[in-house]
């Protein structure tokens, strides 16, 4: 943008315009001249300060200063700069290692929130007074390797009282109860009776002793339905083993809906020497098999003894050679076999129906 430079503040038209020897001036080129002098000098006074630094001979000149000569302190050096060469960047600091994750801590419940079952004892002293007081326990564990102390005492003592001892590893009785001390035990759910009280019971009332003996049952859902069907076909009791079966654990009872307080259970350590025993009181065996005769054409009468099996293996080969008779169910279907607690239900009422 131009303006006029000698301006005045009379009125001039544009004739005086063309009349005067008044030039334009364009807006801003004083302005323009003087910085770009400005910047020109300020070039100038940059080279000549950088020819100084490299004319030799030139005092504090590093670059021509002769070896083993300390140019620094031949002039004022107020600290390092960025283009010199001494200049020492600080050493980089130790990187740190990085931090170890925090193992998280192993959860352990409570004793209000274990979870272990109403039966179970824990701990060495409720044990060893459990089994002083003839208490029936179903098992005892004990870890590995931990048999000090009074361990050897509690373990002679379950020995003695036939009371299985299994040897297994602590961190299964860990996953059980964390207060264990090495050893825990399965108290039975219900009292057993002696044999002889089921054939004194027999006597009393009048009647041919009519027994049910399991062999290799370990479901207690079906300990507990064969107990209910014997308590309602009238027999005088139920015979287990002690070990390879099941007890009468929490479950086993509840299964039984409360026949259990009219049908006595014995557990016996050797199954078939108590066979031998029965035969000889004059009471008769029958051992379900699938080889047998069909049970509908067996004359179930008198004092006997009606053996069951575990669903799938069937009855065990001492306990077929000790039997008087084997007894079938026909299959009619594709399966094999039945439930043990529904074979020996059907069996259970063919006896009841044959005695009578």
């Amino acid at each position: 943008m131009a303006f006029y430079k000698d301006f005045t503040k009379k009125k001039m038209t544009r004739a005086d315009h063309l009349r005067s020897d008044s030039k334009w001036e364009e807006e801003g080129t004083r302005y323009r001249k003087s910085t770009a002098q400005a910047d020109k000098q300020r070039r100038e006074n940059d080279q000549d300060r950088f020819d100084d630094r490299k004319r030799p001979g030139k005092p504090g000149n590093r670059f021509d200063a002769p070896k083993g000569r300390d140019f620094k302190k031949d002039r004022p050096f107020d600290g390092p700069r960025k283009n010199d060469r001494d200049f020492k960047k600080p050493a980089p600091r130790p990187e740190r290692p990085a931090p170890k994750p925090t193992p998280k801590p192993e959860f352990r419940p409570e004793p209000e929130q274990s979870f272990a079952p109403e039966n179970l004892l824990s701990g060495r002293n409720p044990i060893r007074e459990a089994i002083k007081s003839g208490r029936d326990i179903e098992k005892l564990l004990v870890a590995k390797g931990d048999l000090s102390g009074t361990a050897k005492e509690i373990i002679a003592m379950a020995k003695e009282r036939h009371i299985p001892v299994q040897m297994v590893e602590r961190s299964r009785l860990d996953e059980i109860t964390p207060h264990h001390q090495g050893m825990l035990a399965f108290a039975s759910a219900y009292r057993y009776y002696d044999v002889e009280d089921m054939l004194e019971e027999a006597r009393e009332k009048g009647e041919a002793p009519f027994l049910v003996v399991l062999d290799g049952v370990t479901d207690p859902m079906n300990l507990g339905a064969i107990i209910r069907t014997a308590a309602c076909v009238g027999a005088h009791g139920v015979i287990v083993p002690e070990r390879r079966a099941v007890g009468l654990t929490p479950s086993a009872v509840k299964a039984s809906a409360g026949a259990i307080e009219t049908v006595k259970v014995a557990r016996v350590t050797n199954l078939t020497r108590t066979l031998e025993m029965l035969k000889k009181q004059g009471i008769w065996l029958y051992a379900a098999d699938m080889d047998g005769k069909d049970y509908r054409k067996v004359n179930f009468s008198g004092p006997m003894a009606l053996i069951i099996g575990a669903e799938g293996e069937g009855v065990s080969r001492l306990v077929l050679e000790a039997s008087d008779f084997t007894v079938s169910l026909p299959m009619r279907g594709g399966v094999g076999s039945l439930n043990a607690s529904v074979a020996a239900g059907i069996l259970m009422y063919a006896a009841m129906s044959g005695r009578e």
